[in-house]
């Protein structure tokens, strides 16, 4: 189920840029998996550069291993998600996955504007890049404040000026026992 639905997903964004669809076209009959912790989806890249689901199992062309926190980080940064993946296999199909996914761009306001007019698709569409861009404020703020509390208030974390300052005396007093030592040496 879920993976039939990241199927029509990701072939709903391939429809709208066919360049990633040409691009994905030399590499059809290839397999690649997608993990993300305990979750893994199978693609089978087909003729007209779509994908699909494979229908018996096989070794996987490609794999493309993703952090576990991806999620958080996809709603905070969307292009940090990739930059973190790691991707194993053949060399020519992974750089070509990685470009087309890098640079594969979903038009929500194109798609909007087919069910309730272009007018109304830009005010949604600008509507909720402010929702999303207070997402990401309200989110950094919070991380900001649980840092704060985890090294000011809670005592959980030593703050960093204070492990600087810590390291800094004990590098001083590295120094020093080694002078102390080579005066002891001269004696």
């Amino acid at each position: 189920m879920f993976l039939r639905g990241a199927t029509s997903a990701i072939n709903h964004l391939l429809a709208g840029e066919p360049w990633a669809a040409e691009r994905l076209r030399p590499f059809a009959g290839r397999r690649l998996r997608v993990e993300l912790g305990a979750l893994h989806l199978a693609f089978l890249i087909h003729g007209d550069g779509m994908f699909g689901q494979p229908v018996e199992d096989g070794a996987p062309d490609v794999v493309i291993s993703l952090p576990s926190d991806s999620p958080l980080r996809f709603l905070r940064d969307p292009g940090a998600v990739l930059s973190s993946a790691r991707l194993t296999g053949s060399a020519d199909l992974a750089e070509t996955l990685a470009f087309v996914f890098r640079n594969l761009r979903w038009d929500a306001e194109g798609d909007l504007a087919r069910v309730i007019g272009d007018v109304a698709a830009r005010r949604v569409a600008v509507a909720g890049r402010g929702l999303m861009a207070w997402h990401r404020e309200a989110l950094d703020r919070l991380l900001a404040n649980l840092g704060d509390y985890a090294t000011e208030d809670g005592g959980l974390a030593v703050p960093r000026r204070e492990a600087e300052a810590f390291y800094g005396d004990c590098a001083s007093l590295r120094d020093d026992l080694a002078r102390l030592e080579k005066r002891l040496a001269r004696l």
